[in-house]
């Protein structure tokens, strides 16, 4: 009886230790005043790669939303950022780690290259967007929307 219920409890935590997959509602924060900035949805796409889409913009005291992508390249000239694919490619490396995305900022218009590693219990999903080497870059912390 005790190796049942050993075993039961062993089964039960190691499902719950590993991560789930990015998709989701996510909210985002300013990774340098550490307030929401919106919502983007994560959904996997039928070639196995994740995309984004903006859901929502949260207006902050001093920032209003913008809602077009003014500066942004074709194919996001001037196009609606909510409901706009801001990540794009993104790929599943193991359990934990997604790499070879792509990233636009719609503020200032810059696409950057993405990678990102999921927390063990799912709720966080760590983000790094750069150019060139990912070094040079900025670090995000999003959260799941439950």
């Amino acid at each position: 009886m005790k190796t049942i219920f050993g075993t039961i409890c062993i089964t039960l935590f190691c499902t719950t230790a590993i991560a789930q997959d990015i998709t989701g509602t996510w909210r985002y924060i300013d990774d340098k005043t550490g307030e929401p900035k919106g919502l983007v949805k994560i959904e996997k796409q039928a070639n196995g790669t994740f995309s984004g889409t903006a859901l929502k913009a949260t207006p902050r005291p001093g920032y209003t939303p913008k809602e077009l992508c003014s500066n942004c390249p074709a194919p996001y000239t001037n196009k609606p950022i909510i409901g706009m694919q801001v990540i794009t490619g993104l790929k599943s490396e193991d359990e934990i780690n997604y790499t070879d995305g792509r990233i636009i900022d719609p503020v200032s218009g810059k696409i950057y290259k993405l990678k990102g590693k999921i927390s063990a219990n799912g709720k966080k999903l760590f983000l790094r967007g750069y150019i060139g080497v990912s070094a040079m870059g900025r670090n995000q912390t999003w959260l799941r929307v439950e």
